[in-house]
């Protein structure tokens, strides 16, 4: 345990004194998987495809705050939908505006959710954000991940009806509209997403702030079972037998629980055994504080001994 606390710490320090060059490889990596997933999945657009494309948006992106990267990979989003129809593009757009200018003008650190929420998904691993936001944000963020969800199977739907989308006439422009509503509203999967995801955000919030020891790690665990749980009898209730989608819960709940323990291992180290209990009192209150120390570790500092210094300081002094 201690040598990962010291590598822990010496990523640290490597990454405080290298955040200059870091941060936009980091962003540079992230806004290149995100772009080939997207391309992979509703690859319309041909130009955006083109791989020397994608490494100009990336190479961008890399230099730019976060908030301008969402809105760019929005942009990518719509770019692809408008290619295959204008009406789909115009209510992705609508849900853009509705998340970008009535929610994330109160809380924009959240627009990361909405972009990586379809990301993970592709990848098989879309438990991970539930666990991950309930231990790091508050319940408001459960509008995030529930807008990311709808647009993931709003992807989903126009990537798996193409064909029927494509033959659909131009001037036929309600029945577009009335084709990718009334898939969405039939999706018993998204509903089920969206619900489980809330339960788990709020669950794992709840338990991380109880005073309680371990309590991050309880959150997650509890957050993993709760979130299978829910999927398990939601696929009974809403009669949803597919053997596959059951194993690849299980593996990709499992996979995200321990991807979110690395996550907390990184950001909340803690040393219980050094918890330490205390109350005081004003004139109205009586106050019991539960403090729990910090892990602090110190990096060996590695000393280099010269050999040739000393012989060299005496040929000086018979000299």
């Amino acid at each position: 345990m201690m040598s990962l606390l010291v590598i822990k710490e010496k990523l640290k320090q490597f990454y405080s004194k290298n955040d200059f060059y870091l941060i936009p490889l980091i962003k540079f990596i992230g806004v290149l998987i995100i772009l080939s997933l997207l391309n992979s999945n509703i690859g319309f657009m041909a130009l955006l495809k083109n791989i020397g494309v994608v490494l100009i948006i990336s190479l961008v992106c890399s230099f730019l705050p976060m908030s301008l990267v969402i809105v760019i990979i929005s942009l990518v989003i719509l770019a692809h939908i408008y290619t295959l129809s204008l009406e789909l593009a115009v209510i992705v757009l609508i849900i853009f505006l509705i998340m970008f200018l009535a929610y994330y003008r109160f809380a924009p650190r959240d627009g990361l959710v909405l972009m990586l929420m379809p990301v993970l998904y592709m990848l098989k691993i879309p438990y991970i954000l539930p666990i991950a936001v309930g231990l790091v944000a508050t319940p408001v963020s459960i509008v995030s991940v529930i807008f990311g969800t709808l647009l993931y199977f709003i992807l989903k739907f126009i990537s798996s009806n193409t064909v029927l989308i494509t033959n659909i006439s131009d001037d036929n422009v309600l029945l577009k509209i009335n084709t990718l509503l009334d898939g969405l509203l039939k999706s018993k999967e998204m509903y089920l997403a969206m619900a489980a995801f809330a339960i788990v955000v709020i669950v794992v919030y709840v338990i991380r702030r109880m005073s309680i020891n371990h309590s991050w790690s309880v959150a997650i665990i509890a957050g993993g079972l709760v979130n299978l749980a829910v999927f398990l009898l939601g696929n009974i209730g809403f009669n949803i037998t597919d053997g596959g989608s059951i194993g690849m819960l299980v593996i990709g709940t499992i996979v995200s629980i321990v991807i979110v323990y690395i996550l907390q291992f990184c950001v909340f180290s803690v040393d219980y055994s050094r918890t330490e209990h205390t109350q005081f009192e004003d004139d109205e209150y009586y106050y019991y504080v539960k403090a729990v120390p910090k892990i602090k570790v110190t990096t060996p500092e590695v000393s280099v001994k010269r050999i040739n210094a000393r012989k060299t300081r005496r040929t000086r002094t018979e000299k």
